[in-house]
């Protein structure tokens, strides 16, 4: 008998991340739910199981920590749990002049936001690609798609995480695994505050995480692609390719100074 697939969710315990559980739980998807947070990932599982008649499962796992992606894709094989999306949201950023943040903050900022996206991707990957099915979203951000002050090493990472999974779905393409690179401006999670940031009111609205991820599950309907969701995010990141460089980072100095 085949094993049940699972859709496998990271940083699942609250805003972006379990929006797409509960999104995925009535879409009838079994879940494989992680994060850091033992007590709330459990709370969710039993609550989306219940409710869905769905296999929902919650594993306590920092995904910060170097390699732990390893470890977690063998309790997956271990348990038997088969996964054909993959969902890379787990992350979280840093605001202020980068000397002056702490180093061992920054690193475990870039080991989550892009060792433990690459590692888990390249870990769970070739299963989808022998059955020539499955679909990968990952959670990257409007503010990968320019530089910007006193966030410096944050929107570094979502630039990476932008252009590896826009890379790679190109690269699967003829597998048929759908690629979903999504890129949300502001939204109405714990995200400013666990970061360290004041939403700077420029911004406009935050926009409700459940918007996000309905825009993310219909483009991967549609087989994958780039999204920012809202009118607003995507008029400002195409406006800037008529402004100078210089005044572009002038303006996100000014947003985000420390």
């Amino acid at each position: 008998m085949p094993q049940p697939s699972h859709a496998l969710i990271t940083g699942a315990s609250s805003g972006i991340g379990e929006c797409f559980a509960r999104a995925l739980a009535a879409r009838g998807h079994n879940l494989v739910l992680v994060a850091r947070s033992k007590g709330k990932l459990e709370t969710l599982a039993s609550e989306l199981g219940s409710k869905h008649a769905i296999s929902a499962e919650a594993i306590q796992c920092d995904l910060s920590v170097a390699g732990a992606a390893t470890p977690l894709t063998q309790v997956l094989h271990e348990r038997q749990f088969r996964i054909d999306l993959l969902v890379n949201n787990a992350g979280f950023g840093a605001r202020g002049k980068f000397w002056e943040l702490p180093l061992k903050r920054q690193s475990e900022m870039i080991g989550l936001n892009i060792q433990a996206l690459v590692e888990l991707t390249h870990l769970l990957l070739p299963p989808m690609v022998a059955a020539r099915r499955g679909g990968i979203v990952n959670v990257s951000s409007a503010a990968g798609f320019q530089p910007i002050p006193y966030t410096a090493a944050y929107a570094a990472t979502k630039a990476f995480v932008s252009t590896f999974s826009q890379g790679l779905a190109e690269e699967l393409r003829p597998y048929g695994v759908a690629v979903v690179t999504l890129c949300p401006g502001g939204t109405r999670t714990n995200f400013f505050q666990a970061s360290g940031y004041e939403h700077p009111s420029v911004l406009g609205p935050l926009q409700a995480p459940e918007e996000v991820v309905h825009a993310a599950l219909k483009a991967l309907d549609r087989g994958g692609g780039l999204v920012v969701p809202r009118f607003m995010n995507k008029f400002g990141i195409f406006s800037q390719r008529f402004v100078p460089r210089s005044l572009v980072l002038k303006v996100a100095a000014w947003m985000f100074r420390a």
